[in-house]
């Protein structure tokens, strides 16, 4: 991906461990971190009936949940050691329902302050056709 650096491959490699691993929210939904640099992700998450809603396509909240996770994966890359991130904002436009094969999210930070970002997230299918598009302001917190 031009324009993001590539971000050191032991965290790189930890980040894709900590998601597999340690992230049960992940698993239930099926997501899978696909690739990450400093300030951009990219996620998967593929279709199954779990994510239905009662009109048998993916719940709003499962694509929802997919772009949250997505915008909080790039700006790992760009936090400190002793700092934590939370979502505190988020809106998102629904495109196109989205009922079989993957979804991808394309997601990056477009300003990082020291106590907020704001990141953006492109929803799309297979085919690349555009499912949602997302912004979300998260707050960096420093721990002690």
């Amino acid at each position: 991906m031009p324009g993001y650096e590539e971000l050191d491959a032991s965290f790189k490699k930890a980040v894709f461990e900590k998601t597999r691993e340690q992230i049960p929210y992940w698993n239930l939904l099926g997501l899978e971190l696909m690739d990450l640099k400093k300030g951009w992700a990219r996620l998967k998450l593929p279709y199954s009936g779990k994510l239905a809603n009662a009109g048998g396509v993916a719940h709003g909240g499962a694509v929802f949940s997919a772009a949250d996770s997505a915008v909080g994966v790039a700006l790992l890359g760009m936090t400190e050691k002793n700092e934590t991130i939370s979502t505190i904002e988020m809106k998102i436009n629904y495109i196109k329902t989205f009922s079989t094969g993957d979804i991808l999210v394309e997601a990056a930070i477009i300003h990082k302050g020291r106590n907020t970002a704001l990141g953006e997230a492109h929803i799309t299918d297979g085919n690349g056709k555009l499912i949602a598009k997302a912004t979300a302001t998260y707050a960096i917190i420093p721990q002690a």
